[in-house]
């Protein structure tokens, strides 16, 4: 394709920059040939040029379209050059923050320096079995892809981690081996991956320091292989370690430290073991202050030094070799701090002063000789042909000799260490496969470059050939299986450099051969190398103004190397005096180091010895015992590297390039510089480059097709997709060189797929403008018609208005008209008005004046007569009351005379006798009648009183209201008077009165003024009285509004606390649910673990000879142990347990001593939690108890009360009936003697013989009522006894006074013996309760005596124990273990039988009494007469044969228990069953036939035949555990069998539902509580196995089905993929669909559906497996960049819709499964929504609540356009979405727990199937079984 067809008008390029490496910028206009610049303009506006070389003529690169840009691969761009690379990796880096990318085959790995939450153990589920272009680039998938590879082509693996200091290869390295534990496990129970791992924390101890580069730098490089058995499980692991920097041991530079183990030590220095080391802080010492950096930030050392120590112990080193490891160590510090001194007289000497303190602790530490030790570091031996001659040495050459043997201690040491790792890793079987971990050193390039560097770009020359090499082979494979014309690709081969190195006369060579010249130095050496080489190869060049450096030119830079010490350290000299006073230490692992032979045995004792050869590090021990023979280091190291090429090149590799992205250590901050360097030297560009060479870009036909589907037209699409895609390729791109069509792929040029690209985007623009045209001149359109009609709308309404307008000034002047004429006629019809109404004034006036004048004339002379009359009249009466008064006067005098007269007559005779006589007769009577009339009068004038008083209280009113008007009426009265008597003054006072009457007048109103202001003032008053009167209504109103507010949210906290309560009670529930269950998981995966290693331990014992033995701790043919609480009382299995354990001693080696302790002492928590809950049950029934018998008591109490009141009652009553009847007696006897005569009572009368009959009969009846009283007497007495040793004894003699009326001799025997009789009674109970207690008393003090002697027992175990190794201490606890258990079941055995014996007993007792029950019967029947029974009418009638009235059991035979459980259990197919017979018929079969044994009270029967259908269904379910249908099936019929057992089991809470024939089929003899829980304890296993099959299922389906299939065709486009394999979205064959889950659900609901399964249950299922879908779905696409756009979220809610259908198909909406998929719709709309400004991002947090502020963040990073129309998501808005959601409290798990499982219930559902009714199949083949 033509530059000018590229390179035209926007297009953008990278242009060299000297800060960012490149910098993007876009033409202004088009590139013509021939055009010596281009103009351009850059992101920040300015316009710049880029000057062509008209030499080359080469452009600058282009720039990949943004919707390529962030790809997982970097091979998926279209132009592959360095820019694009980089700009990948910073638009991943900083704006996506993924740190992992792939290059091709390459994981590139840049490190973040922070601590990110993606290598969980959820991570590394998803990530296995996974491809690896289906997920994110992750450490991880490489992990993934080549354990696969290991598994499917039965290859070796290798993953090679490499880069600079600082870059992260070691936590690769350690996430790649933590891959490899988790997913594969350990063959054994060793726990070989634990020790993989913890190898780790050892080896960077004593390996690892601060750099400048790196806190955590490796100054080694290792090589680690993992090995696999055939199963691909752990089983072991091998280092091999190459070129330790143990110059770092005596010297670091500024800002760095030395070995982290050495700080370690320092900071424990306070702990007890460490005293004998005395050590101080490591600044003061010298080799741990040279780079006065002793402390890392945020790194405890002495924590540190806890871990390696761990590490060390788990590994096998115990605390003698690591005491020893420790006293080595500190004897190094102490060596550094050797001062050695030069003697003054001659330089030549040197001397240590005497008695130096840190060299007599280094010798101390390590058991030499002081004064040996200080002359060798002062002096050598030189050995000449025949002499030997001791030379002092000056002083720097004996510090260097002193640095040297601290060098060569440790790195001794270092090498013991990795040679016993390596043994305590070893695996104890034979190795099948291996992966290999390759942690070596990257390319390195400093201002001064040694010895150490030189080897470290040895190396990585060796590993970058074989990666070309590699990369080269992978391109050809592909090219090939495609049938694509090969041909040849250059690329750069840095042979030649590696020739320069390591060839014959090469640099290696050439300083072996100085070395061993006797005067070598590093300047021959230069010289050799300059006459060697310059010159005659291009890639050894001398610096220009040194004579003692040479530069190589790497495949990655130029380096130049300083020559000075490469001879000393490819010597690597120690002084073998000073090794031989080494070796005549007292230190055991000081002389190990330094042994000649191989190191001595490993400190792990018991370990098997290595069936291959001793693995040592690559490099050698430093000293041989000859010097002729003595290797160098380069020597040593370039055989290592030979040998580690050989591994690599016999192993499939995978690489991972680790990049340091700023050299500060800042989190996320990306240097281009630095990264750019990197790249380049790790080979990134370089496989690139080959890749760029040939056809990088790579689609399948058919992702081909889907992705520019827009290019073709509908005439040239064919049914042939191949044939389809090479007629538009051949259309679009008219050089056929710039792509080839393979078998599968197309492959293409660099830039051709930017081209496809480029005419899509411009074809979809195109289509977009048009659409746009076509929109916006509809919506003109629209607008136009819209303002048209608008238009018309307003000059209908305009012209309206205006005739309204006018019509209403019409009507307007017309008013006005009428108006003014009604006005005129108003005016002048008033002023009319006016006039008339003055002329009647007037006239009115007149004739007033007229008439008033005449009216007062004829009123005075009117009063003039009146006055006249009044006085005539006055006069007259004057003169008549003066007679009157006169003649009455007369009068009285008269009547006075005669009075007197009288008065004397009437004197004289009362003085007269006879007078008094008259007067006194009938006085008396009168006197009564008088004294009668008084009483009735005062009782009158009581009654008059009273009424008087009322009447009073009633008239107080009126009667003041009367005086009031009395007075008022005498005034009134006297006034008349007075106007009657002064009727000469009336004229004046008539003068007075209006004198008066104006008074009143003004009076009058001065009181209406007081009254209206009063009115004012009450008024004024009143309205005050209201406001208050109202505000008082408002605070009412107010407080009751605020008490109704506060008591609405009171009842509403309330209500929300009750629910938040209720909530957190159901949550706890549930988590409490979800415990056991996965307790119960993890039972039944331990009893799985345990069968199989015994069938493992069987297969062993039948391939050696002799006696076969069975297991030592549980049952050969039952998993009892499941229920051992209610299984454990039959003898006889007790004895074969007892048996059992006493075989097979030699298999407890097999058992994990850990993990049967740590599952001993889980048992032992439960049963004391078991016990406590026990203990507080009893506790809480003794108390009910307790209330209970209290209330009892009390009312005994009261009802002995209430007996005794009734009693004493009816003592009194026979007391006096007896006192009656004697009285009777002895009146009768009395009476006969005295008037009856001797005739009549003598014995032969007839009244003697009636008289007798009385008296004896009245004598039986009062010896009858003596004898009651007698007896009921002695009773109280009793009762009242009993009761006084209840209640207080203040009353002792409680009936004394009815003893004192016992006058009888008698009755007092009587009552004397009772009571005695009670008094025995009372003693003898009381006697029984004493025994009772002392017996009770006794076996407490038994009980406590074995308690204590088991406490001692267990003490001296104990004791024993502590003083035993770990391995006996662990069988000494099993063997106690097992003789306790032993011991138990021999106590339970005894138990048992005590048992047996009692039932025994009482069932003969039974039998005896229904033996005599069965013959009272007979007799009653045979004392009917046979008369009685032939009189029974008896018709002839027709007889039927009649169906039995079955009770719903089935009767077997013991012998045929086997043949039921295989026939209903285990040989039972379920199709048949479900399709033509009742749901869960075994289920009622098994409980018609635990009914029958519970009928006939047979226990053995019914133990046996429950234990014997547990055992046949976990059989069953083991043997088919991935068949859905049986374990659906027998879920089913377990819980109906539950079901039954709950229905019929006699409660009443599960009998409500009953019917009275169902309740008649309960259970009578036994209950099965204990089994129930048994059962529903199955019935989880069974429901958590049916989860694991449904999850099996469904894995597959998921990702395919809901992530990467099309739904709804056309919505997504494919973007480029590169060299990865990605999963294709298009159904293809064998691809999953959203059908086929649907499918799927459709089958296992239908299936669940036929055999008779719960609703509820089935919900609880349906709802786990929409928790699987949700759960798989999300975890994908959050680990997955191409998932996450616009078009994939709208499939994802496609797809739930479709899902959410199916639930409400089924009617399963109640059943939470749709709340289970929340996360995976609020993801959905999160790719969907707009993420723009602040208000989306309050939508966001609002709307995702079902998600973590982790996984809502991942999205957004990794949302990823499509088409060139979306845009990607701003870090601004991700940083104000995490601003946002700071305060969340949630989960900081990225992933969801797709393997969590939802506690299941189980809700009692009884069944309304008579079980009488129920009919047995034949094809069953149970007809051995009786219906009864």
């Amino acid at each position: 394709m033509a530059a000018s067809e590229l390179f035209t008008k926007f297009a953008r390029v990278w242009i060299p920059d000297a800060e960012d490496v490149w910098k993007s910028a876009e033409l202004l206009k088009d590139y013509k040939p021939g055009d010596t610049v281009l103009h351009l303009k850059l992101e920040d506006e300015k316009e710049t040029q880029y000057k062509i070389d008209p030499q080359t003529k080469e452009l600058p690169p282009l720039r990949n379209p943004d919707i390529l840009v962030g790809e997982n691969d970097l091979t998926a761009l279209s132009y592959l050059h360095e820019p694009a690379v980089l700009h990948n990796l910073k638009v991943r880096f900083m704006d996506s923050k993924l740190i992992y990318t792939y290059c091709g085959i390459v994981l590139v790995a840049i490190n973040p320096y922070e601590q990110l939450p993606i290598y969980g153990e959820d991570i590394i589920n998803a990530y296995s079995g996974q491809n690896m272009g289906d997920m994110d680039p992750h450490i991880f998938a490489v992990a993934e892809e080549a354990y696969k590879q290991m598994a499917r082509d039965e290859r070796n693996q290798s993953i090679i981690v490499s880069g600079e200091s600082g870059a992260g290869k070691t936590v690769s390295a350690k996430y790649a081996m933590r891959y490899f534990a988790t997913v594969s496990g350990s063959a054994s129970e060793a726990n070989v991956e634990e020790k993989v791992l913890a190898s780790n924390p050892i080896m960077e101890s004593i390996g690892n320091a601060k750099t400048t580069r790196n806190d955590n730098s490796s100054r080694f490089g290792k090589y680690i292989e993992i090995g696999f058995d055939k199963r691909y499980r752990i089983i072991g692991a091998n280092m091999r370690t190459y070129l330790l920097e143990k110059s770092r041991v005596v010297f670091q530079a500024e800002d760095e430290r030395n070995y982290h183990i050495l700080y370690q030590l320092c900071a424990s220095k306070h702990l007890p073991e460490f005293k004998a080391l005395r050590l101080t802080h490591a600044q003061n010492f010298h080799y741990t202050n040279l780079g006065g950096s002793p402390v890392i930030e945020g790194i405890d050392d002495a924590k540190e030094m806890m871990n390696t120590r761990q590490a060390c112990t788990l590994l096998g080193i115990n605390d003698s070799y690591q005491m020893g490891i420790f006293h080595i160590l500190a004897a190094i510090l102490h060596l550094g701090n050797v001062t050695i001194k030069s003697n003054e007289r001659d330089a030549d000497n040197c001397f240590i002063p005497p008695n130096t303190e840190h060299l007599i602790i280094f010798c101390e530490l390590l058991g030499v000789d002081y004064e040996q030790m200080a002359h060798w570091l002062c002096h050598r031996k030189i050995v000449t042909g025949s002499e030997t001659y001791i030379k002092p040495m000056p002083k720097f050459q004996a510090i260097n000799a002193r640095d040297a043997l601290a060098k060569h201690i440790y790195a001794s040491l270092f090498n013991w260490i990795v040679h016993h790792v390596n043994q305590a890793l070893h695996a104890s079987v034979k190795q099948h496969s291996f992966i290999g971990v390759l942690d070596i050193y990257g390319f390195e390039t400093f201002e001064i470059n040694s010895f150490e560097q030189f080897c470290i770009n040895y190396a990585n020359e060796k590993l970058q050939q074989q990666f070309n090499m590699h990369v080269f082979k992978l391109e050809q494979e592909e090219y090939m299986k495609e049938q694509i014309p090969w041909t040849l690709i250059d690329f750069y081969d840095n042979q030649p450099c590696i020739n320069l190195i390591e060839a014959k006369l090469g640099i290696l060579d050439l300083l072996d051969e100085e070395c061993k010249m006797p005067r070598g130095s590093d300047d021959t050496w230069a010289q050799k190398l300059y006459n060697t080489h310059l010159n005659k190869t291009t890639l050894f060049l001398k610096p220009r103004l040194s004579n003692k450096a040479f530069i190589i030119q790497h495949f990655a830079d130029k380096v130049e190397y300083q020559c000075e010490g490469f001879l000393e350290k490819n010597k690597d000299t120690v002084y073998e005096e000073q090794i031989t006073v080494l070796k005549a230490s007292k230190l055991n692992l000081l002389v190990e180091l330094f042994r000649d032979e191989k190191p001595a045995t490993s400190p792990t004792e018991g370990r098997p010895p290595v069936a291959r050869a001793t693995v040592k590090s690559a490099k050698p021990r430093a000293l041989q015992p000859s010097k002729e023979h003595k290797k160098s280091v380069g020597h040593q190291f370039r055989n290592s590297l030979h040998l580690l090429m050989e591994t690599l090149n016999a192993t499939t590799p995978h690489y991972v390039r680790c990049i340091k992205p700023n050299d500060d250590k800042y989190a996320f901050t990306f240097d281009p510089k630095r990264a750019v360097q990197q790249l380049r030297a790790c080979g990134v560009l370089e496989t690139i480059r080959i890749s760029a060479a040939g056809f990088p870009s790579r689609w399948t036909y058919q992702e081909f097709f889907n992705r520019y589907r827009v290019l073709m037209k509908q005439k040239d699409v064919l049914s042939d997709k191949k044939l389809t895609c090479r007629n538009v390729l051949e259309k679009l791109i008219k050089d056929k060189d710039k792509y080839q069509f393979g078998k599968t792929k197309i492959f293409f040029r660099a830039g051709q797929v930017a081209y496809l690209e480029k005419l899509r985007a411009d074809k979809l623009r195109a289509a977009c403008i048009r659409i746009q045209k076509t929109i916006r001149s509809w919506l003109q359109r629209k607008k136009y018609l819209r303002v048209r009609k608008a238009a018309i709308t307003i000059q209908r309404y305009v012209r309206g208005y205006q005739a309204r307008c006018y019509a209403q000034f019409l009507r307007m002047t017309r008013a006005a008209i009428l108006i003014q004429k009604y006005q005129r006629m108003y005016a002048a019809r008033q002023k009319f008005l006016r006039i008339r109404s003055a002329t009647i004034v007037i006239q009115s006036f007149v004739r007033g004046f007229r008439g008033r004048r005449q009216y007062k004339a004829v009123l005075r002379e009117q009063k003039a007569i009146i006055l006249q009359k009044h006085m005539r009249g006055w006069m007259a009466k004057r003169r008549y009351q003066r007679t009157h008064h006169a003649i009455i006067y007369l009068q009285c005098c008269y009547r006075r005379m005669m009075a007197k007269r009288e008065l004397k007559k009437l004197k004289i005779e009362a003085r007269s006798v006879e007078h008094y006589k008259t007067l006194n007769i009938g006085m008396e009577n009168k006197i009564v009648q008088l004294q009668c009339k008084v009483n009735d009068q005062t009782k009158e004038m009581k009654s008059l009183l009273e009424k008087l008083g009322n009447l009073e209280t009633t008239y107080t009113n009126e009667t003041e209201k009367l005086r009031s008007e009395v007075d008022r009426l005498r005034l009134n009265e006297e006034s008349a008077k007075v106007s009657s008597n002064k009727i000469t003054s009336l004229l004046e006072e008539i003068a007075i009165l209006r004198k008066e009457l104006k008074e009143t007048q003004a009076q009058k109103k001065r009181l209406e003024e007081g009254a209206d202001k009063y009115k004012a003032e009450t008024d004024l008053m009143v309205s005050q009285l209201n406001e208050q009167n109202a505000l008082l209504k408002n605070e009412k109103e107010e407080l009751n509004r605020r008490i109704q507010e506060q008591a609405k949210e009171i009842t509403e906290s309330m209500e929300k606390r009750m629910e938040e309560e209720t909530k957190q009670l159901e949550i706890d529930l549930n988590d409490e649910r979800s415990r056991y269950q996965s307790l119960l998981n993890e039972f039944c995966r331990l009893e799985e673990r345990y069968d199989n290693l015994k069938e493992e331990i069987s297969l062993v014992s039948v391939s050696k000879p002799g006696h076969r033995r069975t297991d030592s701790t549980h049952s050969s043919n039952e998993s009892e142990y499941t229920y051992n609480s209610l299984l454990s009382s039959e003898p006889g299995e007790s004895e074969d347990g007892t048996r059992k354990m006493e075989e097979f001693p030699d298999q407890k080696g097999t058992l994990d001593m850990s993990l049967f302790l740590k599952l001993q002492k889980r048992v032992t928590e439960l049963e004391q939690e078991k016990q406590a809950l026990q203990e507080e049950l009893d506790r809480k029934e003794e108390q009910v108890l307790r209330s209970k018998a209290k209330e009892a008591e009390e009312q005994q109490v009261k009802a002995r009360g209430a007996e005794l009141e009734y009693e004493s009652l009816k003592r009194q009553e026979l007391e006096s009936e007896n006192k009656k009847l004697k009285n009777e007696l002895n009146e009768l006897h009395k009476a006969l003697s005295e008037k009856a005569s001797p005739e009549v009572i003598a014995p032969g009368s007839p009244t003697y013989k009636v008289l007798l009959e009385q008296l004896t009969a009245s004598t039986e009846e009062l010896e009858v009522r003596k004898e009651e009283v007698l007896i009921l007497r002695s009773q109280l007495v009793s009762q009242k006894e009993a009761m006084a040793h209840k209640e207080t004894m203040t009353e002792p003699m409680v009936f004394l006074e009815d003893i004192r009326k016992m006058k009888d001799q008698g009755e007092i025997t009587q009552a004397y013996m009772g009571l005695k009789e009670a008094n025995r009674l009372l003693e003898s109970q009381l006697q029984g309760q004493k025994k009772n207690y002392e017996n009770e008393l006794e076996i407490l003090r038994g009980e406590v005596q074995n308690l204590k002697e088991e406490i001692n027992r267990q003490q001296q175990l104990l004791a024993q124990n502590l003083q035993l190794p770990p391995e006996a201490r662990i069988e000494a606890s099993l063997q106690h273990e097992i003789t306790r258990l032993t011991n138990e079941n021999l106590d339970l055995m005894e138990q048992l039988e005590k048992q047996d014996k009692t039932v025994r007993k009482l069932k003969k007792q039974l039998k005896v009494f229904a033996k005599k029950i069965g013959e009272l019967e007979v007799g009653q029947t045979e004392n009917v007469s046979p008369a009685q029974l032939a009189d029974e009418p008896i018709r002839p009638v027709n007889i039927p044969r009649k169906e039995k009235d079955f009770q719903g059991m089935l009767e077997y035979k013991k012998d045929d228990e086997l043949k039921l459980i295989k026939n209903l259990i285990l040989e039972l197919k379920p199709r048949g069953v479900a399709v033509n017979l009742i749901p869960g018929l075994p289920a009622y079969i098994l409980f018609m036939c635990v009914r029958h044994a519970d009928y006939i009270n047979d226990d053995q029967r019914v133990r046996s035949l429950l234990t014997s259908t547990i055992n046949g269904i976990k059989k069953i379910l083991k043997k088919r555990s991935d068949d859905f249908e049986i374990v659906s099936f027998w879920l089913s019929n377990t819980c109906r069998f539950l079901h039954c057992l709950k229905q019929y089991s006699g409660e009443e809470a599960f009998m409500k539902h009953n019917t009275p024939r169902q309740n008649d089929h309960c259970l009578r003899n036994f209950d099965l509580a204990e089994y129930r829980q048994v059962i529903s304890d199955l019935a989880i296993q069974i429901y958590q196995q049916l989860t694991k099959v449904m999850e099996n299922v469904l894995q597959p389906m998921i990702v395919s089905g809901m992530l990467e299939h099309e739904t709804i065709q056309g919505v997504s486009g494919l973007k480029p993929t590169g060299l990865r394999k990605r999963t294709s979205s298009v159904a293809d064959e064998g691809t999953y669909t959203l059908d086929s889950i649907v499918r799927q659900l459709n089958n296992f609901h239908s299936t669940m559906c036929q055999h008779g399964m719960d609703p509820e249950l089935i919900k609880q299922i349906v709802k786990q497996m929409f928790y699987i879908i949700g759960s798989v779905t999300l975890n994908n696409l959050l680990l997955r960049k191409d998932m996450c756009s616009w078009s994939k979220g709208m499939q994802i809610r496609y797809n739930v819709s479709q899902l959410e259908e199916w639930l409400r198909d089924k009617n399963l909406q109640t059943s939470g499964a749709k709340e289970t998929l929340e996360p995976l719709i609020q993801a959905a709309q999160l790719l969907q929504v707009k993420k723009k400004t602040d208000e989306d991002a309050e939508a966001i947090c609002s709307m995702c609540n079902a998600l973590t502020t982790a996984q809502i963040v991942k999205v957004l990073n990794l949302y990823t356009p499509v088409n060139e129309f979306e845009e990607r998501v701003t870090a601004s808005f991700i940083r104000t979405i995490q601003v946002r959601l700071q305060n969340r409290k949630d989960s900081p798990q990225l992933l969801m727990d797709a393997k969590h499982i939802f506690p299941v219930t189980f809700p009692f559902n009884p069944s309304s199937l008579a079980l009488e009714s129920i009919q047995i199949p034949s094809s069953m083949n149970l007809g051995f079984l009786l219906r009864v």
